[in-house]
């Protein structure tokens, strides 16, 4: 089974965040999809920020999260902002 920390992003911290939440495999976090992911993270685990949704969605689109590209920050930006209010 593919591991969590193949993916682009993921270390083993995430890895073991993930985990954690019940996410413990590559197929698992694209069927959750970032958004999800990020969500059982942040109840789990209160400290983890915008950079950890940027993370996951990178690693799900097999893409380096500082090459998302703006619109997608941008959307990201916003739903993490939405948990908060």
């Amino acid at each position: 089974m593919p591991e969590l920390t193949n993916m682009k992003n993921i270390g083993k911290e995430l890895a073991k965040k993930l985990t954690a939440v019940g996410i413990d495999s590559p197929e698992q976090l694209n069927a959750f999809g970032s958004k999800e992911a990020f969500i059982r993270l942040k109840e789990a685990f209160p400290q983890v920020c915008l950079v950890h949704l940027y993370a996951l969605e990178g690693a799900i689109h097999n893409t380096a999260l500082h090459c998302l590209s703006k619109s997608q920050k941008e959307e990201l930006k916003r739903f993490s902002d939405s948990l908060k209010e």
